[in-house]
C-alpha cells in the first residue's frame, strides 16, 4: 500500500504531522480521526521522505551506531515519563530532540510515527530488530497485555544494566590471558627475525658442531626469515577461515561448548552467562510471561550457542509437560546447589525469586573468580616464560659455554 504523508491537529489544538500507510487518503483520513487527529493535508509520498533530510553517503557510512547504552537510558527514561503521567507520545517527542545519538533519535522519531499510524509500541519497536532484542520487544508486548508498561521499562532498564556489567566481566577475565599469549607471540617472532640471526654469524666462526637446541633455533629462524611472506598469508587465511567457521552454525556451537571448557576462564565465561540467564527468566516470569514463552525468549539472550541449545531442550522438556527440575537435570549445566534450590522454588511456588537469587549467586561467583584471575594465571605464564627463556638460554649460550670449556683445556 503507499504511503501518505499528512499534517493534523489533535484534541488539544496541537500541530500533529507523519508518514501513514493506507490503500488511498479517505483511509488515512479515517485513520486519523480514530486517532483524535483532524487531518488538515494528506498527499501521497514515498516513504524515504520521512527520514528528514537526506543525508550523504559518508555521513551514513560513519554514522555511530545504537549502542546498549542508548537502549538503556532511554527505558530508564521512559519509566520517567510513564510514570509521571506524561502521554507516550509526548515523550517521545521531547526523547527525540534530547537524543545525543543522530541514529537512535531517527530510531524514537520511527516510533513516533508507528504510534501515529496505529501500531502498538512493541510492534512499533519490532521494525528495529538491531535495535530492540527479542527479550525487550517481549517483555514490552506484556507490559501492554497488564497495564504495567512502566514497570517493566524499569524492569528492563536493571537487566541492560546487569547484562552490560556481566558482559564487561567476562571480557576481562578473557583480556588478560589473551594480551599475555599475544605478548609471548610477537617475543617469539621478534626473537628468531631479529635477534638470533645476529647470533648466528658468531657461531659460524666457531668452525664447530653445535649443540642440538641451537640447530633447532637456527633452523626455525632461518625458516621464519625465509619464508615471513608465506607466513603472513597463511596466517591471514587461517586467521579469516576461522572467522567465517565459527560464525557458521555447526562452527559456533563448536566453539561456544569449547570456550566452555578452557581452563580458567571457561568457568567465568559459564557462571557470567548463567547469571544472564537466571535474571533474565526470573525478570520474564515476575513481568507474567508463560513460562514456556519465557524459556524462548530468554534462549535468544544467552551468548553462547551450546548453552541456548541447552535452554531450548528445558522449553521442549517443559512443552512435553516435565518439570523445570527435571529439564535442568538433563540441560547438565546447573550444579547440584542452584538444583536444589531449583525444586524448592518448585515446590513453594516461588520460582522467580529464587532463579534471581540463582544469578546473584552466579555473580558473586564471578566477582570472586575476577579477582583471583591473576593469582590463578600468574603461575601457568611464569611456566610458560620460563620454558621459553630457558629455550633461548640453552640454545645461545651452550655454543658460548661449549667454546670456553675448549679454550681453558687448551
Amino acid at each position: 500500500m503507499p504511503f501518505f504523508a499528512y499534517k493534523g491537529r489533535n484534541a488539544k489544538g496541537e500541530l500533529m504531522q507523519g508518514v501513514l500507510e493506507g490503500a488511498d487518503s479517505g483511509a488515512v483520513a479515517d485513520q486519523l480521526f480514530g486517532n483524535g487527529v483532524t487531518p488538515l493535508d494528506i498527499t501521497q509520498t514515498s516513504r524515504a521522505v520521512t527520514s528528514g533530510s537526506e543525508e550523504g553517503f559518508f555521513e551514513r557510512l560513519f554514522e555511530k551506531k545504537v549502542t546498549s547504552m542508548d537502549v538503556q537510558l532511554f527505558s530508564r527514561q521512559l519509566y520517567t515519563l510513564l510514570k509521571s503521567g506524561v502521554p507516550i507520545m509526548r515523550g517521545l517527542a521531547g526523547l527525540q530532540e534530547s537524543a545525543i545519538s543522530k541514529s537512535f533519535g531517527k530510531v524514537i522519531k520511527d516510533l513516533r510515527e508507528s504510534l501515529d499510524s496505529g501500531r502498538e509500541l512493541s510492534a512499533a519497536m519490532r521494525r528495529h530488530p538491531t535495535v530492540f532484542s527479542n527479550f525487550y520487544l517481549s517483555m514490552v508486548r506484556v507490559g501492554e497485555m497488564t497495564g504495567r508498561l512502566e514497570d517493566v521499562f524499569l524492569r528492563l532498564f536493571d537487566h541492560l544494566e546487569f547484562d552490560r556489567d556481566m558482559r564487561e566481566r567476562v571480557k576481562t577475565a578473557t583480556r588478560y590471558p589473551m594480551f599475555v599469549m599475544i605478548a609471548m607471540l610477537l617475543a617469539m617472532i621478534v626473537v628468531n627475525i631479529f635477534v638470533i640471526p645476529q647470533f648466528v654469524k658468531v657461531f659460524e666462526s666457531f668452525n664447530s658442531q653445535l649443540p642440538l637446541m641451537t640447530r633447532i633455533l637456527i633452523g626455525s629462524s632461518n625458516f621464519m626469515v625465509r619464508f615471513w611472506p608465506a607466513l603472513l598469508v597463511g596466517s591471514l587465511m587461517a586467521f579469516f577461515g576461522w572467522r567465517a567457521y565459527i560464525n557458521s552454525v555447526d562452527g559456533r556451537m563448536w566453539w561456544d561448548r569449547v570456550r566452555l571448557r578452557l581452563p580458567i576462564a571457561g568457568k567465568i565465561i559459564l557462571k557470567g552467562t548463567m547469571a544472564r540467564f537466571a535474571r533474565s527468566f526470573a525478570l520474564s516470569m515476575k513481568s507474567g510471561v508463560p513460562m514456556v514463552q519465557a524459556l524462548t525468549v530468554v534462549s535468544q539472550t544467552v551468548d553462547n550457542a551450546y548453552l541456548a541449545s541447552r535452554v531450548e531442550g528445558m522449553r521442549d522438556g517443559v512443552e512435553r509437560g516435565e518439570s523445570i527440575l527435571r529439564t535442568g537435570v538433563a540441560a547438565g549445566v546447573f550444579t547440584p546447589i542452584v538444583l536444589q534450590m531449583i525444586a524448592v522454588g518448585e515446590e513453594t511456588g516461588s520460582l522467580d525469586d529464587l532463579m534471581d537469587e540463582i544469578g546473584q549467586m552466579y555473580e558473586r561467583e564471578v566477582d570472586y573468580e575476577l579477582k583471583t584471575l591473576s593469582a590463578q594465571i600468574e603461575p601457568i605464564m611464569i611456566v610458560f616464560l620460563g620454558a621459553m627463556v630457558l629455550v633461548l638460554a640453552l640454545g645461545i649460550f651452550l655454543p658460548i659455554w661449549d667454546l670456553g670449556k675448549a679454550a681453558l683445556h687448551k
